[in-house]
């Protein structure tokens, strides 16, 4: 295990030392001020951290985690429900075709003029995202559940909420986890479109505030903060995906 644990870490220490030197590579060919290099970013990075970006990562950090947590709570349930249900599946399926491809984004003018500018209509607006990203993958994780394990599971006297409990929410929470990871990505980037317009924090506001005023080293400095926290949250998920579900990581 502590042999794995090296060579995994070896691997992504190689892989940043990888990208750190493409970076630099590039930003020296191209010798623009637009693209600093990571010697600069870093540095900036480092100074403004402990500055005004401290209070911007915090922010956006707040936004992103409470979209998340709703999400879960409330795709997670529902999935299931419809997974099982066929009468509420045939019922909500419909409505769930017609509003999943809509690109989410474009409801932010509307959630702002009904909501206000604030972190209500943001994390709304990722919650409305990320709750279809979470839904879809748990309806059919729980609908593809064996019937013969249902069936068992009935004739030990098992109720409804029993099986629920011990057959459907076991079978699902690998695809929890995973769709909670790739939605974290969207839920990052929507965050940055909704912190641009009519916003006075978080790292989206920080990032165009540095571009417009081309001071590119902040700007750069924005992006490594933003970037760090998507990689703060992966981490974390994967983490908690080796906690929750280990058999997966089992070789046989």
């Amino acid at each position: 295990m502590n042999r794995r644990l090296y060579v995994n870490l070896f691997w992504t220490i190689a892989s940043i030392l990888f990208l750190i030197a493409g970076w630099q590579l590039l930003a020296s060919v191209m010798n623009k001020p637009a693209l600093p290099g990571p010697l600069v970013s870093f540095y900036t990075f480092a100074v403004e951290i402990s500055g005004g970006l401290w209070h911007h990562f915090v922010v956006s950090s707040y936004r992103v985690v409470i979209s998340l947590v709703l999400s879960l709570a409330l795709a997670v349930p529902c999935g299931m429900i419809m997974g099982r249900e066929e009468r509420v599946d045939r019922s909500l399926a419909p409505l769930i075709y017609i509003v999943y491809p809509v690109p989410k984004i474009v409801f932010l003018p509307v959630l702002m003029a009904l909501l206000g500018i604030g972190d209500i209509s943001k994390i709304t607006l990722i919650t409305l995202v990320v709750f279809f990203q979470i839904l879809v993958p748990i309806r059919d994780a729980a609908r593809g559940i064996n019937p013969a394990v249902i069936n068992s599971v009935k004739s030990l006297g098992a109720g409804r909420w029993d099986i629920y409990k011990h057959v459907v929410w076991p079978a699902v929470l690998p695809e929890v986890l995973t769709s909670l990871r790739i939605a974290s990505g969207t839920a990052i980037a929507i965050l940055f479109f909704s912190e641009t317009i009519s916003s006075q924090e978080g790292l989206g506001y920080y990032l165009l505030d540095a571009w417009s005023r081309a001071a590119y080293p902040e700007m750069f400095a924005g992006i490594i903060s933003m970037s760090l926290l998507g990689f703060i949250i992966y981490i974390a998920l994967d983490y908690l995906e080796r906690r929750a579900c280990p058999w997966k990581y089992v070789q046989l």
